[in-house]
């Protein structure tokens, strides 16, 4: 029945670990699509299952009650049959025969048709039970592809949020491999260089003034001593 074989892909769908399909999919994400797809695609069969299979149960107790009101109908006329041969044996006619026949006729059909109920019975108990499987089976499907709808929307959304955090985290790698700071630094590194330089020139031309100026000095010390040498020698 197809029935049947709905319910055993609702049972096959309930059972599946969804945790284990998501950790062993490469791609998580569409794996939850194509769940979420199956799941739709066996609600709606078993919303047709169900349909059918109340469609049925409503015929089978349709079919019940007018079994049971043949049984009354038949069980009426075999009793009115019986009473009109009762009556014209009192009365002292000859047809009371008949009538007995007729009755035991109507009394067969009577019995036709409670073995009609009882059959009727039988399958609305089977199809009461199917479709309450089946009721049961959909509302599950139904609750189960809510559940991972959401579940679907969360790993999209933290998908989202991890490739962003990813890129930021790139972003800033990038920032430190090509770290500006460090051109900054180089730079700072030859103006420092440049102003040593400018410094050291500096000293080296205030010590060739300095040596300059001691020369004269060197000088003017020696025309002293020259001067005194002379006037020692004329005195």
């Amino acid at each position: 029945m197809a029935q049947t074989t709905i319910l055993g892909r609702i049972g096959q769908l309930m059972r599946a670990n969804i945790n284990a399909l998501l950790d062993s999919a490469e791609d998580p994400e569409r794996m939850l699509d194509q769940l979420v797809r199956d799941f739709t695609n066996n609600i709606a069969e078993a919303e047709e299952a169900v349909a059918q299979t109340v469609g049925n149960l409503r015929l089978l107790e349709d079919d019940e009650r007018e079994a049971e009101a043949a049984a009354v109908d038949w069980g009426q006329k075999a009793q009115a049959a019986a009473r009109r041969a009762d009556e014209i044996r009192t009365e002292g006619g000859t047809d009371a025969d008949r009538f007995d026949e007729l009755a035991r006729i109507a009394i067969r059909r009577q019995i036709s048709f409670e073995e009609q109920v009882k059959t009727f019975r039988s399958q609305i108990d089977q199809q009461t039970q199917l479709t309450d499987q089946l009721k049961d089976g959909l509302n599950k499907l139904r609750v189960k592809r809510e559940e991972l709808v959401q579940k679907r929307d969360e790993l999209v959304s933290r998908a989202k949020m991890a490739s962003a955090q990813r890129q930021v985290q790139e972003a800033v790698r990038e920032v430190s491999v090509m770290d500006p700071t460090s051109e900054l630094n180089r730079f700072e590194e030859r103006i420092r260089r440049e102003e040593a330089m400018a410094r050291g020139m500096q000293e080296v031309a205030a010590s060739s003034l300095e040596e300059e100026f001691a020369s004269l000095d060197d000088a003017a010390t020696a025309a002293e001593v020259e001067s005194r040498l002379e006037s020692l020698r004329a005195g």
